[in-house]
């Protein structure tokens, strides 16, 4: 009949360097399912480094290991957790119960990692606990737990998955002698039951309650002697087909999530000054990018309400410091007459403007005069809200008519009295309103739009502004797409008329374009300085992530004793680090868009779009996805035997 475990000529050897020690020589032993043994020794008699090894916590150096007749010694880390998972249960001396977890939940933890559902599991941790008279305390965690309670918690953990092979280290060494006593007769009844217990200790008075005494020194086995045969050997064979083993590497995405924010709460100060760094780094992203592209947006909107098919004919600059023998502005309305003819021009609005004080009954205002035609609406994009504009029978007649807007209304005229059909005088002279415009703000400089009268071009260069020449006009082309070759054609033509280059054409629809390549610039300057929070934000989560793991590692121990996978583990921390980058980001978010509504609020130009929202909170879960990596990677190549000695 084979052994249930086998080992021959086992060693281990620890290095220190170029120090090598040898705490294990050449031990070899058979144990039979369904067999309660005591491995008893004083401290350094290498007992807890044999516990290891028969648990698959740790590798031998040499020799070889049979479980069930299957050598285990060469097994990849991820099968040997199934091993643990499947065949052992382990109650430690100190209870290794993880601080943050109900007793209940503690319990679970086993059948977690073996792919259990939900409800399966809390119902057989719920009925261990009620065997083992905890049925009142399932919701307390261990510091809310005598010593015993707590020792009888991690047997039912054992038991979880079926224990076959229960391995106790020092299971009475922190509790009072009925407590300890409790214990013992519970490892018995477990016996009886066909489980194989194998007790570590350097109690004899402990390992004389055993059927099998095993005693080492030095690292090697002094003595082996039987009390007794099996208890039940029928039901020892009968445990083998009853481990608890499921398919998924965690039982569901959910639980890998409540054991971080489980985490996470325990040390909620630390958790909230890493959250700090991403909800900075989220809000800014969101906050900037929406008053980046609400700035943008304004000026676009300025641009597009002049039209962004016009081309904005002036005299050159070089006309304005004067030149030899001629006139320094040679704009005249005829040249708008001539530009009508040239293919893909609509109609061209030559414009005039002067500085005027306006006069209405006690209240003299200064403001700006602009001598215009019929069509400067349309050119403008720009809508008459009262009465009426100027027509083709103005400008024949020189006709004292003109339209008003809304700053000059407000300021001439008190609240409720109507405009229209009252006279003003322009510099002395009467002119009567006939239309009031729309609103329209600031316009592209910052300058009021609003604060203007608009007379006929003929009216004002006669009366008002004493000249002919004319200092801009704006022509609309029927094709955008041929705008360029417009521009090309006008030139030409100025310069014929003008027998010299004495004009600049400007293209709005280049100025549309140049103000959106600068304002996309502005704008990707402003996310990557919200960028660089981000990743301070980041490499803040990395770094808690690392004290996190430090802190853990006993944890992470027990997690992998009761049969977590290497990717568990790796799982569960980056799960951890995505978590509070996702909270993180959502307060950020959150933050962001308070910050932009303040913005707006106070009068700043903003713009909320879906695109740098999304794109600030996967950023925020991609940071916690790449900053969570290496702590997690280094808690998953935790050996177990290692992480379950830390302090």
């Amino acid at each position: 009949m084979t052994a249930l475990i086998s080992l021959k000529d086992i060693t281990k050897t620890y290095y220190n360097g170029d120090l090598a020690v040898e705490v294990l020589h050449g031990i070899s032993l058979d144990i039979e399912a369904g067999e309660f043994v005591a491995i008893i020794g004083q401290s350094g008699s290498g007992k807890s480094t044999l516990m290891n090894i028969l648990g698959c916590l740790d590798r031998p150096t040499t020799g070889d290991y049979l479980l069930d007749g299957e050598q285990v010694s060469a097994f990849e880390p991820d099968e040997l957790a199934g091993l643990r998972r499947r065949t052992f249960g382990f109650v430690f001396q100190s209870y290794n119960l993880i601080p943050t977890a109900s007793a209940q939940e503690n319990v679970e933890v086993p059948a977690v990692y073996a792919g259990a559902h939900a409800r399966d599991r809390r119902d057989r941790a719920e009925a261990l606990l009620n065997s083992l008279k905890l049925g009142d305390r399932l919701d307390h965690r261990p510091n809310q737990l005598s010593g015993g309670q707590q020792q009888r918690v991690s047997i039912a953990r054992a038991l979880m998955n079926g224990g076959r092979i229960i391995l106790a280290d020092e299971p009475t060494g922190a509790l009072d002698s009925q407590s300890g006593e409790e214990v013992m007769a519970l490892l018995r009844s477990m016996n009886e039951s066909g489980h194989t217990i194998i007790v570590i200790t350097h109690s004899r008075e402990v390992a004389e309650q055993a059927d099998r005494l095993i005693e080492l020194r030095d690292g090697r086995v002094v003595s082996d002697r039987t009390k007794k045969g099996r208890s039940n050997p029928e039901a020892a064979s009968g445990l083998k087909q009853k481990a608890v083993e499921g398919v998924a590497a965690l039982a569901d995405v959910t639980e890998a999530v409540k054991m971080a924010l489980r985490a996470l709460h325990a040390n909620l100060f630390r958790t909230i000054l890493t959250l700090l760094g991403i909800v900075i780094g989220v809000g800014s992203v969101v906050a900037m990018l929406a008053i980046g592209t609400g700035a943008q947006n304004s000026v676009l909107d300025r641009i597009s309400a002049m039209g962004s098919d016009l081309l904005v004919v002036r005299p050159s600059m070089a006309n304005f410091r004067g030149t030899s023998g001629g006139s320094n502005v040679t704009l005249v309305p005829a040249d708008a007459d001539a530009i009508l003819e040239v293919p893909n021009v609509a109609f061209a609005v030559p414009e005039m403007t002067s500085t005027v004080t306006l006069r209405y009954g006690n209240v003299d205002y200064q403001t700006t005069a602009n001598g215009t035609v019929p069509q400067f609406t349309e050119a403008k994009s720009w809508k008459v809200a009262k009465g009426e504009f100027l027509n083709r029978d103005d400008m024949e007649s020189y006709a004292p008519v003109a339209v008003i807007g809304r700053t000059v209304e407000k300021t001439l005229f008190p609240v409720g009295e109507n405009p229209l059909g009252k006279y003003v005088l322009v510099s002395k002279i009467p002119f009567q309103i006939i239309g009031v415009m729309s609103e329209m703000g600031a316009g592209p400089g910052g300058n009021d739009q609003d604060d203007t009268i608009l007379m006929p071009l003929t009216t004002g260069s006669m009366r008002i502004f004493g000249q002919r020449n004319v200092r801009s006009i704006t022509v609309q082309v029927k094709d955008s797409a041929a705008i360029d070759t417009t521009q090309d054609a006008l030139q030409a033509l100025l310069d014929r008329r003008h027998k010299k280059q004495d004009t600049q054409i400007t293209n709005m629809a280049s100025i549309r374009e140049a103000v959106t390549e600068t304002s996309n610039t502005l704008k990707l300057f402003l996310g990557a300085v919200a960028a660089i929070s981000l990743l301070v934000g980041g490499i803040g989560v990395m770094n808690i992530m690392l004290v996190s793991v430090s802190e853990r590692t006993r944890e992470i121990g027990v997690r992998m004793a009761t049969g977590a996978r290497q990717r568990d583990i790796l799982l569960q921390f980056i799960i951890e680090a995505v978590v509070v980058s996702a909270i993180g980001g959502a307060i950020g978010v959150v933050a962001g868009l308070g910050t932009g509504i303040l913005a707006k609020v106070l009068g700043a130009p903003v713009s909320f779009t879906i695109g740098p929202v999304a794109l600030a909170f996967a950023c925020s879960f991609l940071t916690g996805l790449v900053f969570g990596f290496l702590p997690a990677r280094n808690a998953s190549r935790l050996q177990p035997a290692v992480a379950l000695s830390s302090e």
